[in-house]
């Protein structure tokens, strides 16, 4: 072996084990882990095959080998959001507080994701293991308060619209390019928009302006809460009643 051939071979040899080492690291979670930077950094629709690979210094079909494709990796990033909920053990004596803390949980966990709810509205059946831990957590909690199963069952699907319909819209008005840095500013341009409406058109709207912007933390997100729990409430009363009667 000559002198010159020994000099070059460190450099060779340093690239053919970084090589080695990286498609030894490369798994499902470790994309799934590189594509959820992606969707915080960039929002949903920059994600790709081709950018995870750039990412992970290899090429798009090597990934192929841990995720079937970008559709079946959007339902991992979904489950892997569901992951960092944490889960509360059933109190039948607070369990209507207990379904809005889990659900604005779910709510905040997706919006702390970018524009990644928007996914959620496609793929809104839960079939991986995290996304069921959720929805049965979610069971308990409703069947705790003594609903009945029919009334469970159609609660955790208008439950899921209504959270994720939430944080889907509250994650398009932050990204909007057009929308002031701050919340206040942007509902004052709406106030002035609405200020400007023909009077004898829209008598209504104009009456309750100060009502229809208010903007405060959760307020409204927890008052759609409220209204579906309380209904859910009256329908399993109204339902005992019913069935009263009928034994009578």
């Amino acid at each position: 072996m000559t002198a010159g051939a020994r000099h070059g071979r460190p450099g060779v040899w340093e690239d053919v084990d970084q090589r080695a080492t990286r498609r030894r690291s490369l798994s499902r979670e470790a994309i799934v882990e590189v594509a959820l930077g992606i969707v915080d950094a960039e929002g949903l629709d920059a994600l790709s095959m081709r950018r995870i690979a750039q990412e992970l210094n290899t090429g798009p079909a090597s990934l192929y080998a841990h995720v079937g494709g970008k559709e079946q990796l959007v339902e991992l990033l979904l489950d892997r959001v569901a992951a960092d909920l944490v889960h509360p053990e059933p109190d039948p004596a607070q369990w209507q507080q207990q379904v809005k803390d889990f659900l604005r949980q779910s709510k905040n966990n997706m919006l702390a994701h970018s524009d990644l709810s928007k996914a959620n509205l496609v793929a809104n059946i839960p079939t991986l293991p995290h996304q069921l831990d959720a929805a049965e957590t979610l069971v308990a909690l409703l069947r705790a308060g003594g609903l009945p199963d029919q009334v469970v069952a159609y609660g955790v699907d208008l439950l899921a619209l209504y959270v994720v319909s939430s944080a889907f819209e509250q994650s398009q008005r932050a990204a909007s390019e057009t929308r002031p840095s701050h919340e206040e500013e942007y509902m004052d341009s709406i106030r002035t928009y609405f200020a400007s409406l023909p009077r004898d058109r829209y008598p209504e709207l104009l009456s309750m302006i100060p009502e229809l912007t208010r903007s405060v933390g959760d307020e409204r997100f927890d008052f759609g809460l409220d209204v579906i729990l309380s209904g859910m409430a009256a329908q399993a009363e109204r339902q005992a009643e019913r069935r009263s009667s009928e034994a009578r």
